[in-house]
Parts: C-alpha cells; structure tokens; sequence
C-alpha cells in the first residue's frame, strides 16, 4: 500500500509538472495587451485620464461574486515615520517622498467570496452544470485554473467564517496568481499593490501613526485587532479611511509585492519614484497593516511585518504547500489596478515579476 500511494504521488507530481509547463509557455505566448479578449463590460470601470477615474464593482462572471474598487488619485506622500514616533522600529525609516501613479484600490479585502471562485474552480463547475459556453475570458483564466491552489489538507479559514469574510492564510504566490486570474477573467490588470502604494493609499493624505491621528485608544472604532477581537469580521464593519478604503488597519494583514529589506528605504532603489523591491528569495515577504491577532503598534500606517517559514510551520506536507501558510490566520490582501496599464515587457520585468520560480510538487 504504501509503495502504491507512492507511484500516485509520482504520477501526481509528473501532472502538476506538465501542467505548470504548460501554463508558463501559454502565459510567455500571451498576445499583446491590444489582442486580448475585450473586459467584461461594467459601469465606470474605463478612464481615459485620472479626472475621469470614478469608484466600479468589479463582477466575477458565473459566480456570485463582486469587488468594490475605489479610485486613488496621483500624488506625492513622504514614506516612513519619524523618529518620534511611539513604537517605531527602525526599517521605517529613513523617511522619503514617493511619487504614486494613479489607481484603483479593493475597497476591502478580497473576501472568500471571490478567492474561492479561483481556489474551488466554482464559476467552472457552474458553467458545465448550466451548460454555458466558456467566453473569450473564461478560456483565457482557465490557463490559471490550471495552477491553482492544491486541495488544503484542512478548512482555510479555520472555522471563523466565509461569506464576507476576508480570505486569508494564502502565500504571496498565491494572492499574485489570483490576480492573474483576475485579470484574464475580468479582462482588466489587476496585481497586489507595492509597499508605498500600499501606505500612500492607507494614510489618505495623512502624516500620523494611523490615518486617523496618533492616539491608539481611538484603534478599536477603526480596526479589530488584538484588544478587541478572537477572530477576524466581516470586511467593512470598521470606519473607513478617509479615501473610503475599510480595514486598512487590522482584520486582515495584507500581501504587497515587495520582498522585505530592513534598510531598502536607505538604498537607492528604495528612494527612486514608483519603488519596488522585487522578490529573490521566498522569505521574508512583506505583508502591512497588521491583522485581528496583531497588537496596536503593528497596524500603523508605516509599520512593516516581514513573512517567515515559520508560517507553514504546521503544514503536514511533505513537501509544503506553496499556497498557504497554515500558521498565517490574518494575512490576507487586496488588489490594486493601476490607471495605467503595462506592457507586457514591463509587466515581466518588474510588475509581475518573482524569483525563485514556485513549483507545486506536492501534488
């Protein structure tokens, strides 16, 4: 017996390989942004220019299933804290102007709603039960289907609820493949926001701890977090930011592209306009905002959180899953989708990009 479920996990492991072949040679063909399969048509989800940008709800087709997107207008914000700041630690610093492109932000987390639309195949199963005939779009965001999570060895979100719920426990490889799939279905860009875009749209024009002053007594009107809570809420049951973004401190810790450099700040690649530290190394990962189990200081609007292996700590698969971190219960994130759309060779070359290459052998 044992010697048999072997040779199916070698099998398994030869599908999983030539599956995500064929993903990457489809993904390294794609046609140009201009050949793609038209967007879903929804009410003001086109801009010409930043004037003309107004909040959408963006629609999972064959699925019940909507993200709120909010528009960020284009500025200049200075990134980090100052010295003077209670609990501020020292890759927070030093503090440095930003210029932001303009974009849209998820209004909330992205909720089980829609992560289980890609994660359970569910708008496939209820096209084949309807009968419906996949579109332009569903064929182009089955090629991400393909590398989808694997089945979890448990419930993901740990008993604290789905519907409207934000989802959480992913990897930063698996919130980034979401949005891929998000974008082939939709037929609009979407990716996880960078750092400082992430703490540009977070303070709202803000220059204090958190986008609502300095004084953490005034946290739980905002935020659940570790003084008020024992599992995360439903997205949006907090008071908004000032740009109308919810949960932006607490519920759910949130993924950004970035990789985490203590120092980057200092670095010339952390002090030029529109910064990026692009992942090398899987570890550490920045995540921002703190989340429901995370004490006050770690949801201010410059505190970083780096990911750890210990995050997959009680991950029973040998080898670990590349989709969840089992021991991550309030890391979540949202998406962004930018003005202005890349090309294809930037969208490569920095955007999209991410070392090392992740590989689903567990399959």
């Amino acid at each position: 017996m044992k010697r048999d479920y072997q040779r199916i996990n070698d099998v398994r492991r030869v599908v999983a390989t030539l599956a995500l072949a064929f993903v990457t040679v489809q993904i390294c063909t794609s046609t140009s942004a201009a050949d793609r399969p038209d967007p879903l048509p929804i009410p003001n989800s086109d801009a010409a220019t930043e004037a003309e940008m107004k909040p959408y709800i963006e629609l999972v087709e064959h699925a019940n299933a909507k993200i709120d997107m909010v528009a960020i207008p284009s500025g200049k914000f200075v990134m980090g804290s100052p010295e003077t700041e209670a609990d501020r630690r020292d890759d927070e610093g030093p503090r440095h102007e930003v210029a932001i492109d303009a974009f849209w932000m998820g209004k909330y987390e992205i909720t089980w709603d829609a992560y289980e639309v890609w994660m359970s195949d569910l708008d496939t199963f209820r096209r084949t039960a309807l009968n419906i005939e996949p579109n332009a779009r569903d064929k182009a965001a089955d090629e991400f289907q393909l590398s989808q999570p694997t089945e979890p060895y448990t419930d993901m979100s740990f008993g604290m609820g789905t519907r409207g719920y934000p989802a959480i426990c992913m990897t930063q490889h698996a919130a980034r493949t979401f949005c891929k799939w998000l974008s082939a279905k939709t037929g609009r860009y979407y990716r996880l926001p960078t750092e400082a875009e992430w703490e540009y749209a977070c303070r709202a024009g803000t220059t204090t701890a958190y986008y609502f002053g300095d004084d953490a007594s005034q946290l739980k009107e905002h935020a659940w977090f570790y003084d008020n809570s024992e599992a995360y809420a439903k997205v949006g049951t907090k008071k908004p930011n000032p740009w109308g973004l919810y949960d932006m401190h607490g519920n759910a810790s949130e993924w950004v592209l970035d990789q985490y450099i203590p120092d980057f700040y200092a670095s010339d690649a952390g002090r030029a306009e529109r910064p990026l530290a692009i992942p090398t190394t899987l570890y550490p990962r920045v995540v921002r905002g703190g989340g429901w189990d995370d004490d006050a200081d770690r949801l201010r609007s410059a505190a970083r959180i780096a990911s750890s292996e210990e995050w997959k700590q009680q991950d029973p698969q040998l080898p670990q899953s590349i989709w969840y971190h089992t021991d991550a219960l309030s890391v979540g994130f949202r998406v962004v989708r930018p003005l202005v759309e890349p090309s294809e060779a930037e969208r490569a070359a920095k955007w999209d990009k991410t070392d090392p290459p992740q590989i689903d052998a567990a399959e």
